[in-house]
């Protein structure tokens, strides 16, 4: 609802009281959701220019240069809770939303990755809300053809109200050929492609810009768009091949705020005249006002000349698509609807679309950090525990629901980082953040985010080229909420600049508490990170090989696995050398290293049992700290003899030997067979199959 302010400002900016369908538009186009009112502030502040940035933010999707005949399209929405509500259709219009992104710049949908925030398992409700939005994502992108190769999960008691949902897809255009969201000339025409319009969805804006009562899952659900994954696949290759043709001007997706978003943001930079009336629909007696906020999915919004308009009309049918041509863009710097030769709203298009007052929060900095608290727990015993937490054990069951073969780009998966062939080389793919080291140390933990996933890529022999990310939050009127979310971008912003990767696009959603469960969501900054490189297919180290430990480690257990499973306290790691993470890289690329991964959730001992064979291990020093630490910028490699390790920190820590995992400490011997290894790492799959 818009506050008492804002009406106000609404009433004395267009002399008189609002319409129906105006209060609607501004109910819509002024969320948070929508207008980002409470972040435009910090978002100004990161770096989104770089050498092979096309489009940077501010259109539907970012558009980057990969090689001299190729182009990467790339963006990244959430759809957080409308997957609470209603988890599998929420899922899975994310999904449709976020690849129609993609495919309103002209571009190809060929990848997706999806990090994932949920409750702990241990709750019903969260194993419902889990299982349903993987489906939902699993059968939209398998219907449409796009695989889904990389993902995220995360389980923390803050998201049981709240589950976050991100979805980021990667598509190809020619450099030259991509589209925008902004129309070219007054006198063109807009028309509309694809479902017809029902009251699905309606509100969806001004629902995500709330935090979820404890009616949310009855009274919102018709905020929960529903989608056609075989619809979305129409109008993927209906608009391809309407922009092959070289007549579409401008093109956007109908999400937030639907055809009145898509309309007014398109034309901002001139005018639009709608006739709401013309929209082909779905329901009988729709008002105006519903026909203009509608969320129905698979919708494009084109602008074509006049000429062109039967053209555009004949493909749509050719792919079995409705049409209508609802308007067109005119010189008067106004948003007017029509609807049955009445004018129903008459609103100055730049105060719609840019003139939501900004809004300004107090921030209060915490302390959460506890002192470190040896746990009384054998080192085996721990072991287990630590591998068999569902954030380090085996993703298969989730994995396994994608088709992640699809296309025939893929060359791997299932691990750190998704690596697709693209015009002969790789492009790498990565996601995801350390919401617990985040909640501890906000700037410290965002900018270790964008180390862990530079790390993931540098595994491969990859360089990253951009930066996506979604901005997840509680409410921001909360002081410590805002301060978090101050501090996370500051972290996101400067370590981008430090290793030169452009921030190129994202989103922002706020206000994932609940007041059902009396929750509120970690700082979630969650990234995806797209680099390219030499192609090669990964091969996993054999028998016999030394396997080496880079990287300096510390005593850093807070907000670690360790400390998910024992409660043992401790500091969050502090930013790392950042140098290793380019000089891993260049042995990756050089061949001296031959297999590498990078430590993270579950530290060294996380990393050794994802080894697809046994290894011997002899490790010095405190076990705990060298086993279970998750310092940053270090990696577990194997490594041709001649390597020129000698400018990195590196330790020789033991050898590929057998099915179980050996090691040696100072305070003795832990061994875990084949079987023991297996049980832990397939304790998700085994929670959620049976």
């Amino acid at each position: 609802m818009l506050s008492a302010q804002d009406l106000a400002v609404i009433r004395e900016s267009l002399g008189r009281e609002p319409t129906e369908v105006e209060r609607a538009c501004f109910e819509n186009l002024w969320s948070e959701h929508c207008s980002y009112r409470s972040t435009k502030r910090l978002l100004s502040t990161l770096p989104t220019a770089g050498r092979d940035v096309i489009v940077g933010p501010g259109d539907d999707a970012a558009v980057v240069r990969f090689s001299r005949s190729c182009a990467i399209v790339v963006g990244m929405e959430s759809h957080n809770h409308p997957s609470y509500v209603d988890p599998y259709h929420g899922a899975a219009t994310g999904v449709g939303g976020i690849v129609r992104d993609v495919v309103s710049m002209g571009a190809r949908p060929i990848a997706l990755m999806d990090p994932l925030y949920f409750g702990p398992l241990s709750h019903q409700k969260n194993r419902y809300l889990f299982e349903h939005v993987v489906s939902g994502i699993g059968d939209y992108g398998n219907c449409i053809g796009v695989p889904v190769t990389r993902g995220e999960v995360v389980f923390d008691e803050g998201y049981s109200g709240n589950p976050l949902v991100n979805v980021v897809c990667i598509g190809i255009v020619a450099p030259e050929r991509y589209l925008t969201g902004r129309v070219r000339s007054p006198g063109n025409r807009l028309v509309l492609v694809g479902s017809s319009t029902g009251r699905d969805g309606l509100g969806g804006a001004s629902f995500a810009s709330r935090d979820l009562s404890a009616e949310a899952s009855t009274e919102d659900r018709p905020s929960v768009q529903i989608g056609d994954p075989y619809t979305e696949k129409l109008i993927i290759d209906a608009v391809l091949e309407m922009a092959d043709t070289g007549r579409v001007l401008a093109c956007k997706d109908l999400g937030a705020a639907g055809l009145a978003g898509a309309s007014s943001e398109m034309c901002s930079n001139f005018g639009a005249l709608i006739h709401a009336d013309r929209v082909h629909l779905r329901e009988k007696g729709m008002r105006p006002a519903e026909i203009m906020l509608s969320e129905s999915q698979e919708r494009m919004l084109l602008e074509v000349a006049t000429g062109d308009v039967p053209l555009i009309g004949s493909l749509a049918e050719k792919y079995d698509l409705a049409w209508s041509d609802v308007g067109e863009v005119i010189a008067e710097p106004h948003y007017i609807v029509m609807f049955r030769d009445e004018v129903v709203a008459d609103i100055p298009i730049q105060m719609l679309t840019k003139g939501a007052p900004l809004c300004q929060w107090k921030s209060r900095a915490y302390e959460a950090t506890k002192p470190f608290r040896r746990p009384d727990i054998p080192l085996k015993a721990l072991a287990i525990a630590v591998l068999s937490h569902p954030e380090v054990a085996s993703r298969e069951w989730v994995y396994e629901q994608y088709d992640h073969d699809v296309q025939t780009r893929t060359i791997s998966i299932g691990g750190d980082v998704a690596v697709l062939r693209l015009e002969d080389r790789a492009l790498a793919l990565s996601c995801g953040c350390n919401p617990r080291h985040i909640y501890l140390s906000p700037y410290e933990g965002t900018a270790n985010a964008v180390v862990e996933n530079a790390s993931n890529l540098a595994c491969t022999g990859s360089a990253p080229l951009c930066i996506v990310n979604c901005l997840n939050f509680a409410s921001p009127v909360h002081p410590e909420v805002f301060w978090q979310l101050e501090e996370c971008v500051r972290g996101l912003g400067d370590m981008a600049r430090r290793l030169e990767i452009p921030v190129v696009g994202g989103n922002v959603s706020l206000y994932n508490e609940s007041d059902e469960l009396g929750t509120q969501i970690k700082p979630t900054p969650s990234i995806g990170m797209i680099g390219s490189g030499e192609l090669r297919r990964p091969e996993p180290p054999g028998e016999g090989e030394e396997l080496a430990l880079v990287g300096r480690t510390g005593r850093h257990f807070g907000g670690s696995i360790l400390d998910a499973v024992a409660g043992c306290g401790g500091v969050p790691p502090p930013v790392p050398d950042i140098s290793i993470i380019q000089r891993v890289r260049c042995l990756v690329e050089k061949g001296q290293v031959k297999w590498a991964t990078d430590l993270s959730q579950g530290g060294l001992m996380g990393a050794l049992a994802s080894l697809p064979m046994g290894a011997r291990i002899n490790i010095s020093g405190e076990p705990l700290e060298t086993l279970f630490s998750e310092s940053y910028g270090r990696f577990l490699v194997s490594f041709q003899k001649e390597a020129d390790m000698h400018d990195l920190p590196f330790a020789v820590i033991g050898e590929i030997h057998g099915e179980s995992l050996s090691i040696v400490t100072d305070a003795g011997s832990i061994v875990l067979d084949h079987e023991e290894l297996t049980r832990a790492r397939g304790s998700l799959t085994s929670l959620m199959r049976y």
